[in-house]
């Protein structure tokens, strides 16, 4: 598919800033926001609410969880406990107290379920309340909760109107960039790429040149992102990580990693047709050993999403790995790839919650322990996205403003990869995890038009 108005390599600004190699942190992972399978909907990725432990197996104590290795340099994030026991955490007694019992040390509780356009919060079929008693009769079916995106596709949308806006705010001296920003943050992505096509029609001028001549700077940066379609946005940011000298490693794993299926077969596709390049190829060039392999596995598309939990092949699993790792002298890499690059998310939740009751240890904790450097995080982040992947992204969000500057590029990515599936959570785990809103973090980390856009788009 061709993507009019974006050169395949170069014309737009560099992303520089990620994060260097190991300052990614420990994400809390919890529960997990699956895409709702409806029509039209997002194919599903997340998992579903599944029961703490299979019948008759409860969760073991939180004392004996030794403290989580950091994925960062700094180790954990804000409040992680230590080993033998769990620190307090606001909203609750503890981090995530499922409803039969103590978890994983470590991980702040799932924000509650709300109702969102399309569906109500998810409820466990035969539970008033949705509460599951303890000990749990029997593993239900995977219940779906809903995402929601802050930016949702206008109503009485008018794609000549909206380039005719756009055209104003450019056109005599200066720029009205409020126009421009009221338009890009209140239509989905989809609308904008009509806005784009409706310019060109109407004017003969191509909207991203206009804009570029107008912008400058990050609000330049955020506003060719959003116009850019979503599919090609991540190809251009996996080329960019790859291109020229050095490799950004962490970019190539908060992409790969976290996508669905169908998002990677769409992105590889896109890569070879816009690129004119193979993205495996160009993995294999820079970067090598069991973390290209891994990525190797992600881009085949091939994860299984089915959303029934195989609770048998879950202890199975579990004991594999723990053979894999913790229960030998050595690492048997490949086994760890095999699992985590192929199973359903909620079948790795299952894993992950098997696991700790094998090895009395967290599955996080002995990947810790058993790799290191970009496979280490490549495993985590697959862990991280299975058990909650709001925040994971909450958690890139904060490392992109904590500390002297800002990893802008990572801030502008996230936000707008997410902004229509599962922003409303993230911000909802942000929150959560350090007692402070996304929004008034990036209010005291941006500036200007920069600061105004990405608060429209997150939402007050």
């Amino acid at each position: 598919m061709s993507y009019p108005g974006y050169p395949p390599s170069d014309g737009y600004p560099a992303f520089p800033g990620y994060p260097p190699t190991g300052q990614e942190s420990v994400y809390p992972p919890v529960g997990q926001y699956p895409y709702p399978a409806v029509p039209g909907g997002f194919p599903p990725s997340g998992g579903g609410t599944f029961p703490a432990a299979p019948p008759n197996a409860g969760f073991p104590g939180a004392a004996g969880y030794p403290a989580l290795g950091g994925y960062p340099a700094s180790g954990g994030f804000p409040g992680a406990p230590q080993a033998g026991g769990m620190s307090p955490y606001p909203g609750g007694p503890g981090f995530a107290v499922p409803p039969t019992g103590p978890g994983f040390g470590g991980y702040p509780q799932q924000p509650p379920a709300q109702s969102y356009a399309g569906g109500g919060p998810a409820q466990i079929p035969g539970f008033p309340g949705g509460q599951v008693p303890s000990p749990m009769p029997g593993p239900p079916a995977a219940v779906v909760q809903y995402t929601q995106g802050t930016i949702q596709a206008a109503p009485n949308f008018d794609a000549g109107r909206d380039a005719e806006i756009l055209r104003k705010a450019m056109k005599g001296f200066g720029t009205d960039e409020q126009a421009i920003i009221n338009v890009v943050a209140n239509r989905s992505n989809d609308q904008r790429q009509k806005i784009k096509a409706a310019f060109k029609t109407m004017y003969g001028k191509d909207l991203i040149k206009d804009l570029k001549s107008e912008l400058s700077g990050n609000v330049e940066e955020l506003i060719l992102a959003l116009f850019m379609p979503s599919t090609y946005y991540d190809a251009w940011s996996l080329r960019h990580a790859m291109k020229g000298a050095g490799t950004q490693e962490s970019v190539l794993i908060e992409i790969l990693c976290t996508r669905t299926n169908q998002e990677i077969r769409e992105i590889v596709n896109c890569y070879k047709s816009e690129f004119g390049r193979d993205i495996e190829e160009d993995i294999r060039s820079d970067t090598s050993g069991h973390f290209e392999r891994l990525l190797i596995s992600m881009c085949q598309g091939n994860r299984d999403e089915n959303q029934t939990v195989d609770y048998q092949k879950a202890q199975e699993d579990a004991q594999r790995l723990y053979q894999a790792g913790e229960g030998k002298l050595g690492t048997d890499e490949s086994c760890f790839n095999m699992v985590l690059a192929s199973r359903s998310f909620p079948q790795l939740k299952a894993t992950v919650e098997a696991y700790s009751r094998i090895a009395n240890r967290d599955l996080l904790s002995s990947i810790d322990r058993e790799f290191s450097g970009n496979v280490e995080r490549g495993l985590k982040t697959i862990v991280q996205c299975a058990l909650n992947r709001p925040a994971f992204f909450a958690e890139r969000l904060y490392y992109s403003m904590k500390g002297a500057g800002t990893d802008d590029s990572t801030l502008i990515r996230i936000v707008v990869t997410r902004s229509e599936i599962d922003l409303v959570q993230i911000k909802q785990m942000f929150t959560q995890m350090y007692q402070k809103t996304l929004a008034t973090m990036i209010a005291s980390d941006t500036s200007g038009d920069y600061r105004q856009l990405l608060l429209a788009i997150v939402g007050q």
